[in-house]
């Protein structure tokens, strides 16, 4: 309890006084940001404690103001922290991370290239950040300079077309967007045309090129919204926000083609709602998937075939909430931490090692808006 007193009050004071703040370091505990997304004064990122051996999520301190962190990811050595700042935003923002303590300090922030960016990601090496731009139907890659701070603009494509549904539908939406396994080719799902774009990444210019051929169609309006790969590289697994379904691709990483396999439901057989996908995730170990249900509310989890890659279903639970929408594995690969964003809350579930199934840890936490969350490890 001391531990927690003395993280709470830290908090507190940095939430005051961010630029002034210190922390003690917990070995292998660990920090968690919390984007927030809305409408009050506190929009921005939210900083929380989290106890690695009980699954212990502590309330969330108001942390550093941002305009919209829709999507946010960390460099790899988790120096660096990149967010797409969506709607009125439509920019990317680099900032730097203070291990320690989870400060962040902003470096600079550059255009998106289009209306309400989505998501944002960096290339296996950390040279490259890229940005989905859903409303403007584009994508762009822009090079990480010395210090971690965004320089030019590398590459910038805008995708054209239309696809079934008259009310989503109407013009190209990329959804996501990342580099496969070789960090040779970046692949962007398309919710607005049902297709899953491949690029040629040039490593050394960060240019973008179409792929041969440039991408894979899925059923009409399924809508593609993210994408994961298995650990071994052999198979990639799209999830469609609209037709709430999984599809599983196998890839060739020589020639960046995908071949499409099965394709199941993210949903139980009898639920007859209305519902939508938001998250994919593949357990570090590859045995197990999860899937995020907005409508539903709840986390679909699969066991993945070892000599195939089949998805088989295991599990739905409910997320305690409304509207999960992104989730995230601890260090450990022993908890997943979900996010409710119209109910302002995130609840940690428990990870069963043998069958991947989930049990739910505690009380939902209030986060308020919560859209995306990342761990940050606290070391000595």
């Amino acid at each position: 309890m001391h531990k927690l007193a003395n993280f709470f009050s830290i908090l507190i004071a940095a939430a005051v006084v961010p630029t002034g703040c210190t922390s003690p370091a917990w070995g292998a505990d660990t920090l968690v940001y919390f984007g927030s997304h809305g409408n009050g004064p506190n929009d921005g990122f939210s900083l929380a404690h989290f106890d690695t051996d009980t699954g212990k999520l502590s309330m969330p301190v108001f942390w550093q103001k941002a305009v919209a962190p829709a999507y946010f990811v960390l460099s790899r050595d988790q120096k660096r922290l990149y967010t797409c700042n969506s709607a009125p935003g439509s920019s990317v923002s680099a900032y730097t991370v203070e291990a320690a303590t989870g400060k962040l300090t902003f470096l600079n922030q550059k255009p998106s290239g289009g209306g309400d960016p989505s998501y944002v990601s960096l290339d296996a090496a950390g040279r490259y950040v890229m940005v989905a731009n859903y409303e403007g139907g584009s994508i762009a890659v822009y090079a990480v300079l010395a210090d971690g701070s965004l320089g030019e603009r590398t590459a910038f494509v805008e995708h054209t077309g239309s696809s079934v549904n008259p009310g989503r539908q109407t013009h190209a939406r990329p959804h996501s967007i990342r580099v496969d396994p070789s960090n040779r080719f970046v692949l962007v799902p398309d919710l607005g045309v049902d297709k899953l774009f491949v690029y040629r990444l040039d490593q050394n210019t960060g240019t973008l090129q179409p792929n041969d051929p440039p991408f894979a169609s899925v059923a009409p309006g399924s809508g593609p919204r993210h994408l994961m790969f298995s650990p071994n590289g052999r198979w990639a697994y799209l999830i469609n926000e609209m037709g709430s379904t999984i599809i599983r691709f196998g890839w060739d990483a020589q020639r960046g083609v995908l071949t499409q396999y099965e394709t199941v439901s993210a949903l139980p057989r009898d639920f007859t709602g209305t519902s939508t996908c938001a998250e994919i995730l593949m357990h570090p170990s590859g045995k197990f998937a999860y899937a995020t249900n907005r409508g539903h509310n709840s986390v679909a989890v699969f066991a993945v075939d070892a000599g195939t890659g089949r998805l088989s279903l295991l599990q739905h639970i409910t997320t305690q909430g409304q509207t999960p929408r992104n989730c995230e594995f601890d260090p450990t690969g022993h908890w997943l931490l979900v996010s409710n964003q119209d109910s302002d809350n995130a609840v940690v579930f428990r990870i069963a090692p043998d069958t991947g199934r989930l049990t739910q840890v505690g009380d939902p936490v209030k986060v308020p808006a919560p859209f995306c969350e990342r761990f940050l490890s606290v070391t000595k």
